[in-house]
């Protein structure tokens, strides 16, 4: 979780609170976001944002319930963003660097004995990062050509939790500046694989 002021600039510092809780989320939720800002001050909250997964059915969830909550009852806007998409995002000033005409990402991550969630997304040179094909379960050890596309890079979809919250801090602010009202209602969890695992 992190909180920044309204209009935040990247020279402001931002307030974050990280903190492993595991299966003990649901407990633990509530309290870890009073501890960043008590109910008494949700009022002076501008906007909401939440990273959508994929992820753990439960984490992911849960936090999206409660920034939906949130945003709903506090009458506030709330802006929703895939987290491959937040670690496609935090990639692309490195990748850039050794492709700067642009270059074709594909974040995977194992499922165990479920298969692969995979997500494509093409990095302009301009460092603007769009989605080409969202995160979906795949069975197949290999990637599954999307026609005639360009080579992907293939980097594993891992989670920076202090790096990955700015970055969508970062999305907040381009799309709030960009006039996008924020609709609670269209911030849904974005689950590709089943919840639990299926013999």
């Amino acid at each position: 979780m992190a909180l920044v002021p309204w209009p935040w600039s990247e020279a402001t510092p931002v307030c974050l609170h990280c903190k492993w809780v595991g299966r003990g989320l649901a407990n633990a939720l509530h309290q870890e976001l009073l501890h960043l800002l008590p109910a008494s001050q949700w009022c002076r909250l501008a906007a909401l944002a939440v990273a959508t997964g994929p992820g753990g059915f439960t984490g992911t969830r849960l936090g999206v319930v409660l920034a939906r909550t949130m945003a709903q009852s506090l009458q506030i806007p709330l802006f929703g963003c895939g987290s491959f998409v937040l670690m496609a995002r935090r990639r692309a000033p490195h990748l850039l660097q050794d492709h700067p005409e642009g270059c074709g990402l594909e974040l995977e991550q194992t499922l165990g004995r479920r298969g692969w969630i995979r997500g494509r997304y093409w990095l302009t040179p301009h460092g603007k990062v769009e989605e080409r094909q969202a995160p979906q379960l795949s069975t197949t050890m290999a990637s599954q050509p999307g026609g005639a596309s360009p080579s992907w890079l293939h980097q594993p979809a891992v989670v920076e939790p202090a790096a990955d919250v700015v970055e969508l801090l970062r999305v907040l602010m381009e799309r709030r500046s960009s006039g996008d009202p924020g609709a609670w209602q269209e911030v849904v969890p974005l689950y590709p694989a089943a919840a639990v695992e299926r013999p």
